[in-house]
């Protein structure tokens, strides 16, 4: 069984946004935050990650978003958070 990542960059882009380069999406983000693990699990079973105001479920694995809370709240509608390495830029 591999670490997860200890790091990642969560990006929060308008929904219509497409791809998953971080240069291309970093143009468009309206947001950034680094997170790093926490070292626990989160409601959704996968590794919690915190920093910057945002908090997520990732799944180290797809790096998919399962679960975010931005500033204590859900996600706007109309935004989509995008993972990417915390060193791509």
């Amino acid at each position: 069984m591999s670490t997860p990542p200890q790091r990642f960059e969560i990006l929060l882009v308008p929904e219509h946004v497409e791809g998953r380069d971080a240069a291309t999406l970093a143009q468009f983000a309206i947001r950034s935050a680094v997170v790093e693990t926490t070292g626990r699990q989160g409601s959704s079973g996968y590794p919690r990650y915190v920093g910057d105001g945002i908090e997520a479920d990732i799944d180290p694995a797809t790096r998919t978003v399962e679960a975010l809370l931005v500033d204590g709240a859900e996600l706007d509608y109309g935004l989509s958070a995008r993972v990417v390495d915390a060193t791509d830029r």
